[in-house]
């Protein structure tokens, strides 16, 4: 890997910049899910042991450049406290002086950066003005890293620069996973549309040896090979797009496994009546809106046959009952494995995490990201200019 870690870093009384991602949930004025807070505080931890100041610079909602009272990042403040389990201060104005007052293990948050025109633009003058509080930057925000914003990419190019801690974690378990996997890999691709994953799929060809497609994406490739699907969700105008990936996949010696067995509703609604059906006998008033117990079995075998796993959307509507049982006893498959340490296994992508924490299988999993578009522009092979400004 290309770029340096805190251990190469001399942080001892240098003010360090920080680039974090804490764009968490908030309800009535409260933190309701810490994930992303609780993973950069080992960066922090480690920096304040090492001697360094920690500046926190992050983003909260889609401000646009403007000042937006509710996208405050005070509102964080308590939760970073109960994490850091030290004094952290915020600075929404005076940055400078707020920098050069901060005590010996403090930690200094700075008011949301994209409340600066500056900084979604990657203005240079702002990415100067961020430079100029600090001795050396930090990206621990690989959920922000495909963004070329002044703080987590113009900021790179002015100071010594490194990774934190859990963008290190993040890399190293992506690198395992598709860059230099252990083999055979298997892949899981789900979700609704084909279309927002043609990139995703055509990457992972010949990368992996198994290539599982589930959701309502599965539904446009039996279309292609002629099944009858009905009412179900596909992208008919994307047939021959389909047809393509799978001899691609055949070139590249990589298998695709499709539903054998689907389960299907007339209606798209909780506990609705439904019934299991072969792939290629989906009722003509029906939906498909899961894939059926022998396709699950199949899965699973495919599973038990990896060393490598990598998983990107769920393979069915499992938000709503009964319609996630195949995507839940995949994933129980996968930690079980994960647990007995005969897979490796990395998950992202902000349905999977839903259904991976509604499996309970979630904490089974060798790593999971939480880093959305930035996990599947990783996945489909794009250089995020967060990574390369990084890269010696």
């Amino acid at each position: 890997m290309g770029w340096k870690t805190l251990d190469d870093m001399d942080l001892s009384g240098k003010r360090v910049l920080v680039r974090v991602d804490i764009n968490v949930p908030v309800q009535n004025g409260k933190v309701t899910d810490t994930t992303r807070i609780d993973r950069i505080v080992e960066t922090v931890t480690d920096i304040l042991k090492a001697g360094g100041k920690p500046i926190l610079m992050a983003h909260f909602g889609r401000p646009k450049g403007k000042v937006v009272p509710e996208m405050s990042l005070e509102v964080t403040l308590p939760a970073l406290k109960a994490a850091l389990g030290v004094p952290v201060r915020f600075a929404d104005v005076g940055w400078d002086a707020a920098v050069a007052t901060m005590g010996e293990g403090e930690v200094l948050l700075l008011e949301n950066m994209r409340f600066h025109p500056g900084e979604e633009a990657n203005d240079p003058e702002f990415a100067k003005e961020l430079a100029s509080l600090g001795d050396i930057y930090v990206n621990d925000a690989f959920s922000a890293a495909h963004r070329a914003h002044a703080s987590t990419e113009g900021i790179a190019h002015l100071l010594p620069s490194c990774v934190g801690r859990n963008m290190q974690e993040e890399l190293e378990a992506l690198e395992g996973a598709l860059g230099d996997p252990i083999r055979p890999v298997c892949a899981v691709v789900g979700g609704a549309k084909v279309s927002t994953k043609i990139t995703l799929l055509s990457n992972l060809l010949d990368k992996v040896d198994h290539l599982v497609i589930g959701g309502g994406m599965a539904n446009t490739f039996l279309l292609a090979q002629g099944h009858e699907i009905a009412q179900s969700l596909a992208e008919a105008d994307l047939t021959d797009t389909a047809l393509e990936i799978m001899a691609k996949a055949k070139d590249c010696g990589c298998q695709i496994h499709l539903p054998i067995d689907v389960v299907v509703a007339e209606e798209f609604k909780a506990r609705a009546p439904h019934g299991i059906y072969a792939a290629n006998e989906c009722p003509s008033e029906g939906m498909i809106l899961d894939a059926g117990p022998k396709t699950v079995a199949n899965i699973c075998e495919v599973f038990k046959q990896s060393e490598t796993l990598i998983w990107n959307g769920p393979l069915g509507a499992f938000e709503i009952e009964p319609f996630g049982a195949a995507t839940f006893a995949a994933a129980r498959q996968a930690g079980a494995l994960t647990d007995k340490g005969e897979l490796i296994s990395v998950a992202g992508g902000g349905d999977t995490v839903s259904a991976l924490n509604m499996a309970q299988a979630i904490h089974q999993f060798t790593y999971i990201s939480t880093a959305g578009g930035a996990f599947l522009e990783w996945m489909e092979g794009k250089v995020l200019p967060g990574i390369a400004a990084l890269e010696s």
